[in-house]
């Protein structure tokens, strides 16, 4: 009897037909203005609490900050958990029982999941930045594989010392040629892909809280 092999097992192109490589890109897809808009959000807060902080009004920015910042940790872990099978928890390292508003600042600041949770924003940005990267490189491959049907056109590549790097297409086999190019970058793409995505769930596991998966 002859044993049927699942497409996502097959050696490298097997990552076409992997359900997770869809979850991981549609991560990523979401990944790219998020990790953009901490960055953002970060550094204005973090910023403007430092320079306002000798009038005073800067440590409530501060404050303010650290506390956004665990909601956007909270954000993030719940996409976690809903792209990848997760089951990280909502830390309890801060004191709900605070007597006062300095007790509760305090045990917003020693608390270690503010902390691990800003970190984690923090290094969204980069991230984010690889997430651009792959989702142009995989529209351009995806926009080659249509050549057949679309030529005379240019694929832009990028851009060398300034100047653009392309391809033009137009003529028949140069688009016959362009479709396994693309195909050939396609596997790469996702590859890539999911090892930034790899990276990205070990940060989110390591950061926003210990959770268990499902395989």
């Amino acid at each position: 009897m002859v044993s049927l092999r699942e497409p996502s097992s097959v050696p490298v192109v097997g990552v076409v037909a992997d359900r997770r490589t869809y979850a991981n890109l549609a991560y990523l897809l979401v990944a790219a203005p998020l990790g953009i808009v901490y960055s953002m959000t970060l550094t204005f807060g973090i910023v403007f609490g430092t320079l306002l902080s000798v009038v005073g009004v800067g440590v409530a920015v501060l404050f303010a900050t650290l506390i956004g910042s665990r909601l956007l940790a909270e954000v993030e872990r719940r996409l976690a958990n809903a792209v990848w099978s997760l089951d990280l928890r909502r830390p309890d390292d801060v004191p709900d029982d605070a007597d006062g508003m300095l007790a509760l600042v305090k045990g917003y600041v020693d608390a270690s999941s503010t902390w691990a949770g800003l970190g984690f924003l923090s290094l969204k940005l980069w991230i984010a930045v690889l997430a651009v990267f792959l989702l142009i490189g995989l529209t351009t491959v995806l926009s080659l594989v249509a050549a057949p049907i679309r030529y005379p056109y240019d694929v832009e590549f990028g851009t060398v010392n300034g100047e653009p790097v392309t391809w033009t297409i137009d003529t028949l086999p140069e688009a016959a040629l362009a479709v396994p190019v693309a195909l050939c970058g396609l596997v790469v793409v996702l590859h890539a892909s999911n090892a930034v995505a790899y990276v990205a769930r070990r940060m989110a596991v390591g950061l926003l809280g210990r959770g268990r998966t499902d395989g």
